[in-house]
């Protein structure tokens, strides 16, 4: 009978529920969040008159020792203490005595673990931030060096209109963008301190809030208790941000997985970042890009997991809320990880801009630019010149050319208000640059994109 909430109880638990109930294995983790915030509700306490300055002392020395153990790997984590908030402090009075039975004054393990895993995420919302500004400035460094380079952009997986790959790489730095601000968004809506709201209802200790909630890093104190001890909405925010970043990252590597192959050969990776077949030796895969679009189902699943597991709960506290870490830990893990891994894939990755060039010469990528010349130079109504345009890359087909290869007299046959200031038209870099509207794959525009976010990068502060 050594567990500490045992009074009521005749019967010593069963080792089976021991198993069952315990989250010690993983929720260690905390064990900074959760020595920091028991140093701020000690100092709290002596300062209220709680304890006094020798108790204080004695707790923040048993708190060193403490922290000491686990960080030397010392201190032994037993499945019978349950969580990391009852064996730090079974430790710490074994250390000091008595006096260690104080510092749970005015404090419950429901705001307890509520501040430890809230601390733990906030945390991990700006670390993965740095992570995914350290991918962007990759990728912005990719497309500064590529304004120029021609790539077929797609619809439907056919080839559409000619742009360039800066371009192209700067829509994956405009979705990263916004996962950064995502992160940084929950961070500062959810920086509000648990601590002081005990089990559900607050306390009657004189305690102060807003003096541990500044020592913690806290902006304020969440103004309503009962909601505040079972909220896990940040801990559901950070799955959410990492299930929308792992989709960005899941869309990247399918391009990757699809430029590396010899049906595109677009880019390769290098081969630090690939592996080989067991059988075929002539064989490199993109294994870095399948694990990543993988994963992506994996942290999707964290997040229905904890989403289902929510959904029910009544107020305030249950124990299915133990069940919101090992999903956020798993996601959190797998999201740094593949930033990581990613970046470095990027960073060395070589681009192959004559086949990336070449393959703009299929698919009729300047079909569109005719119909712009004879709505521009002719007055024809667009939906005309659309079916005339439609025409030349029928005649195009039967030929066995591009569209950006043939010549003005069988344009002309075509239409007959087709002249010869047309054929700048169908040059493929010409149509690319053509596109000049704010935003667009101009090189020029692409230009401004890349000083955007080169000046969005330089901006951040995290």
């Amino acid at each position: 009978m050594d567990k500490m909430w045992s009074g009521r109880f005749s019967e010593a638990s069963s080792s089976l529920l021991d198993d069952f109930n315990a989250s010690i294995m993983y929720d260690r983790r905390l064990y900074k969040e959760d020595i920091e915030g028991s140093l701020a509700h000690a100092a709290m306490l002596q300062a209220q008159g709680i304890l006094n300055s020798d108790e204080l002392k004695a707790i923040q020395e048993g708190m060193a020792q403490v922290l000491q153990e686990i960080e030397s790997g010392e201190f032994e984590w037993k499945i019978s203490d349950e969580d990391l908030h009852m064996a730090i402090e079974k430790r710490l009075t074994s250390i000091i005595g008595d006096v260690g039975g104080k510092l749970h004054t005015a404090r419950s393990r429901n705001d307890q673990v509520a501040v430890d895993f809230r601390r733990y995420v906030l945390r991990k919302d700006r670390e993965i931030a740095q992570l995914l500004k350290s991918l962007l400035e990759v990728i912005v460094a990719i497309a500064e060096e590529h304004t120029s380079t021609l790539l077929p952009g797609m619809t439907h997986l056919q080839h559409a209109q000619p742009i360039n790959f800066g371009f192209h790489m700067l829509a994956y730095a405009s979705m990263f963008k916004r996962d950064i601000e995502r992160f940084e968004d929950s961070r500062r809506r959810n920086n509000i301190s648990p601590l002081g709201c005990a089990a559900l209802a607050g306390t009657p200790h004189n305690i102060n809030r807003e003096m541990t909630a500044e020592t913690l890093g806290f902006d304020s104190v969440s103004v309503n208790c009962l909601d505040t001890v079972s909220d896990r909405d940040f801990a559901l925010e950070i799955l959410f941000n990492i299930s929308t970043m792992m989709m960005h990252i899941s869309r990247l590597s399918e391009e990757i997985i699809m430029w590396s192959s010899y049906e595109f050969g677009f880019v390769e990776l290098s081969d630090a970042y690939s592996t080989g077949s067991s059988i075929m030796p002539q064989k490199k895969n993109p294994d870095v890009p399948e694990l990543l679009r993988g994963k992506t189902g994996r942290v999707n699943g964290n997040l229905i997991a904890l989403l289902t597991v929510m959904k029910g709960l009544p107020l305030a506290y249950n124990k299915d809320t133990q069940e919101d870490k090992e999903g956020v830990f798993d996601s959190i893990d797998t999201a740094e990880i593949s930033l990581e891994i990613l970046r470095e894939a990027l960073k060395t990755m070589t681009v192959k801009t004559e086949n990336m060039e070449k393959a703009c010469q299929k698919g009729h990528l300047t079909a569109t630019d005719l119909a712009d010349y004879l709505v521009e130079k002719c007055g024809v109504p667009f939906r005309e010149t659309h079916f005339i345009s439609g025409k030349a890359v029928a005649r195009s087909e039967a030929l066995g050319i591009d569209i950006s290869e043939m010549s003005f007299e069988e344009l002309k046959k075509i239409d007959g208000r087709i002249n010869e200031d047309v054929m700048p038209y169908l040059v493929l870099r010409n149509s690319m640059n053509a596109r000049q509207s704010q935003g667009a794959t101009a090189t020029v525009r692409t230009k401004e994109q890349v000083e955007f976010f080169k000046e969005y990068i330089k901006g951040l502060n995290i």
